[in-house]
Protein backbone atom coordinates (compact mmCIF):
# COMPACT_ATOMS: atom_id res chain seq x y z
CA UNK A 1 0.00 0.00 0.00
CA UNK A 2 1.31 3.55 -0.89
CA UNK A 3 0.22 6.70 0.71
CA UNK A 4 0.83 10.33 -0.77
CA UNK A 5 0.90 12.74 2.39
CA UNK A 6 0.49 16.87 0.93
CA UNK A 7 1.74 19.83 3.41
CA UNK A 8 1.29 23.16 3.09
CA UNK A 9 -1.07 25.33 1.46
CA UNK A 10 -3.04 27.69 2.80
CA UNK A 11 -4.35 31.37 2.15
CA UNK A 12 -2.25 33.80 0.54
CA UNK A 13 -2.92 37.34 -1.01
CA UNK A 14 -2.46 38.39 -4.51
CA UNK A 15 1.08 38.26 -5.13
CA UNK A 16 2.45 35.95 -2.16
CA UNK A 17 4.29 32.62 -2.22
CA UNK A 18 3.52 29.63 -0.68
CA UNK A 19 5.07 25.99 -0.92
CA UNK A 20 3.04 22.62 -0.86
CA UNK A 21 4.82 19.48 -0.31
CA UNK A 22 4.30 15.94 -0.60
CA UNK A 23 5.81 12.76 0.17
CA UNK A 24 5.02 8.94 -0.59
CA UNK A 25 5.71 6.23 1.75
CA UNK A 26 4.34 2.82 2.25
CA UNK A 27 5.11 -0.70 0.36
CA UNK A 28 8.76 -0.61 -1.25
CA UNK A 29 8.17 1.20 -4.73
CA UNK A 30 9.79 2.94 -7.78
CA UNK A 31 8.75 6.40 -8.43
CA UNK A 32 8.62 7.93 -12.39
CA UNK A 33 6.89 10.72 -12.66
CA UNK A 34 5.65 13.01 -9.61
CA UNK A 35 3.11 16.03 -10.12
CA UNK A 36 0.51 18.15 -8.89
CA UNK A 37 -2.64 18.96 -10.25
CA UNK A 38 -5.44 21.15 -9.15
CA UNK A 39 -9.56 21.39 -9.21
CA UNK A 40 -10.82 25.09 -8.80
CA UNK A 41 -14.23 24.88 -8.39
CA UNK A 42 -16.55 24.04 -11.01
CA UNK A 43 -13.67 23.17 -13.47
CA UNK A 44 -12.01 19.53 -14.62
CA UNK A 45 -8.71 18.49 -12.58
CA UNK A 46 -5.76 20.13 -14.88
CA UNK A 47 -2.43 19.41 -14.65
CA UNK A 48 0.24 22.21 -13.07
CA UNK A 49 3.58 20.32 -13.39
CA UNK A 50 4.81 17.40 -13.15
CA UNK A 51 8.76 16.24 -13.19
CA UNK A 52 10.23 12.87 -13.58
CA UNK A 53 12.46 11.03 -12.06
CA UNK A 54 15.65 12.52 -14.17
CA UNK A 55 14.68 15.42 -13.29
CA UNK A 56 12.57 16.49 -16.54
CA UNK A 57 9.78 19.46 -15.80
CA UNK A 58 6.26 20.20 -17.38
CA UNK A 59 4.53 23.10 -16.69
CA UNK A 60 1.19 24.33 -17.09
CA UNK A 61 1.38 27.63 -19.62
CA UNK A 62 -0.76 29.31 -17.12
CA UNK A 63 1.80 28.60 -13.93
CA UNK A 64 5.14 28.91 -16.21
CA UNK A 65 7.66 31.48 -14.70
CA UNK A 66 5.99 31.40 -11.66
CA UNK A 67 5.84 28.19 -9.76
CA UNK A 68 8.78 25.85 -9.48
CA UNK A 69 8.65 22.04 -8.88
CA UNK A 70 11.34 20.14 -7.77
CA UNK A 71 12.17 16.39 -6.41
CA UNK A 72 13.71 15.10 -3.59
CA UNK A 73 13.89 11.14 -4.89
CA UNK A 74 15.85 9.83 -1.76
CA UNK A 75 12.83 10.97 0.39
CA UNK A 76 10.39 10.12 -1.92
CA UNK A 77 8.70 13.77 -2.43
CA UNK A 78 7.89 16.64 -4.20
CA UNK A 79 7.90 20.19 -3.83
CA UNK A 80 6.29 23.25 -5.49
CA UNK A 81 7.02 26.70 -4.86
CA UNK A 82 4.59 28.98 -5.86
CA UNK A 83 5.42 32.92 -6.25
CA UNK A 84 3.31 35.74 -7.27
CA UNK A 85 -0.09 33.73 -6.79
CA UNK A 86 -3.26 35.18 -8.65
CA UNK A 87 -6.55 34.84 -7.55
CA UNK A 88 -7.35 32.34 -10.43
CA UNK A 89 -4.67 29.98 -8.52
CA UNK A 90 -7.18 29.15 -6.17
CA UNK A 91 -8.03 25.62 -6.44
CA UNK A 92 -7.35 22.30 -4.50
CA UNK A 93 -4.50 21.06 -5.08
CA UNK A 94 -3.30 17.31 -5.69
CA UNK A 95 -0.35 15.48 -5.71
CA UNK A 96 0.10 12.63 -8.09
CA UNK A 97 2.62 9.92 -8.14
CA UNK A 98 3.06 7.07 -11.45
CA UNK A 99 5.11 4.40 -9.37
CA UNK A 100 5.42 0.55 -9.74
CA UNK A 101 4.81 -1.57 -6.58
CA UNK A 102 7.50 -4.14 -6.28
CA UNK A 103 5.60 -6.34 -3.90
CA UNK A 104 2.40 -6.44 -6.22
CA UNK A 105 4.23 -5.80 -9.49
CA UNK A 106 2.06 -2.98 -10.72
CA UNK A 107 2.37 0.02 -11.69
CA UNK A 108 -0.68 3.09 -11.63
CA UNK A 109 -1.03 6.42 -10.68
CA UNK A 110 -1.16 7.20 -6.57
CA UNK A 111 -3.04 10.67 -5.69
CA UNK A 112 -2.61 12.90 -2.46
CA UNK A 113 -5.77 13.56 -0.26
CA UNK A 114 -5.83 17.74 -2.08
CA UNK A 115 -4.70 20.57 0.26
CA UNK A 116 -6.97 23.79 -0.39
CA UNK A 117 -4.95 26.75 -1.84
CA UNK A 118 -7.01 30.10 -1.77
CA UNK A 119 -5.89 33.45 -2.81
CA UNK A 120 -7.69 36.02 -2.05
CA UNK A 121 -7.17 40.23 -0.40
Amino acid sequence: QVELVESGGGLVQPGGSLSLSCAASGSMFTIYTMGWYRQAPGKQRELVATVTSDGSNKYADSVKGRFTISRENAKNRVLLQMNSLKSEDTAVYYCNADLYVIRTRTRGDYWGQGTQVTVSS
